[in-house]
């Protein structure tokens, strides 16, 4: 059974910079070729698409709110998914989710509901 958690959520000064990870355990080779995504939400509010990418691939999807901010990569072993978050603003404080096994297409990455599997998330707090 495929497991995911997050780690590396905290409270950061207004233009910081965090790095999420996303460990993907449970499952015997690497993860190459998954469809993956980070999520954020604010309690009382909807959860919000942050970023999807294929784990492997070349390329990203990002959200409007965070393009040229934020980067998603991951590690050699293609086991742990990461959120490079820089310039923080206090618009981006939220628990942040990844999930897996979800579709990466155009127009679907967005889709909370196409993903399987989630983490717990991780607390991010921007303060000025």
């Amino acid at each position: 059974q495929v497991r995911l958690q997050e780690s590396g959520g905290e409270s950061v000064q207004v233009g910081g910079s965090l790095r999420l990870s996303c460990r993907v355990s449970g499952y015997v080779y690497s993860y190459s070729g998954h469809c993956m995504g980070w999520f954020r939400q604010v309690a009382g509010k909807e959860r919000e698409a942050v970023a999807g990418t294929i784990i492997g691939g070349a390329t990203a999807n990002y959200a409007a709110s965070v393009a040229g901010r934020f980067t998603v990569s991951s590690d050699n072993a293609k086991t742990v998914l990461y959120l490079e978050m820089n310039d923080l603003k206090e618009d981006d404080s939220a628990m942040y989710f990844c999930a897996a096994d979800g579709n990466c297409g155009a127009g679907y990455w967005q889709r909370s509901e196409g993903f399987p599997i989630w983490g717990q998330g991780t607390q991010v707090t921007v303060s000025s």
